[in-house]
C-alpha cells in the first residue's frame, strides 16, 4: 500500500513539473529504507514513463520549445552519464549529504522566492 502512496505523490508531483523523482527518494529512503543508491536508480526508471506522459501532454498544450528541449536533452544527457559515473563510486553516506545539501538549496530558493513576491506585492499596494 505504501508503494502505491509514494508513487502516487511522485507522479503528481512529476506531472506539474516540480521534481517528482526528488520527493521519490526522499519517500524511498525514509519509508522503504532503501539504500540511496538503490533508491536513485529506482528513481530514474520511474522517470522514463512518467516524463513520457508529461512530455506529451505539454507537447500537445504547445508548452514545449523544442529547438531549446533538444539542445537541453543532448546535454543532459552527456552529464547523466557523468553523473550516473560519480555516484556509482560515491560512498552512500556521501550521495546521502550531497542530497540533503541540494534539497536545503531548493528550500531556500523556494523560501526566499516566495518572501521576495511577497514583499513585491505588499509595496505594490502602496
Amino acid at each position: 500500500m505504501i508503494e502505491i502512496l509514494i508513487g502516487m505523490i511522485s507522479g503528481v508531483i512529476t506531472g506539474t513539473g516540480m521534481g517528482g523523482g526528488t520527493i521519490l527518494i526522499a519517500l524511498l529512503t525514509l519509508f522503504k529504507s532503501l539504500d540511496q543508491h538503490v533508491a536513485q536508480a529506482t528513481n530514474l526508471v520511474f522517470f522514463v514513463p512518467t516524463s513520457i506522459v508529461a512530455i506529451l501532454m505539454n507537447i500537445k498544450n504547445k508548452n514545449v520549445d523544442i529547438k531549446l528541449a533538444l539542445i537541453i536533452s543532448f546535454f543532459g544527457i552527456i552529464g547523466a552519464i557523468v553523473g550516473a559515473n560519480i555516484a556509482m563510486r560515491a560512498n552512500v553516506d556521501i550521495l546521502k549529504k550531497c542530497f540533503g545539501i541540494f534539497l536545503a538549496i531548493i528550500a531556500i530558493h523556494e523560501i526566499y522566492t516566495i518572501l521576495k513576491g511577497y514583499i513585491k506585492g505588499k509595496k505594490m499596494k502602496q
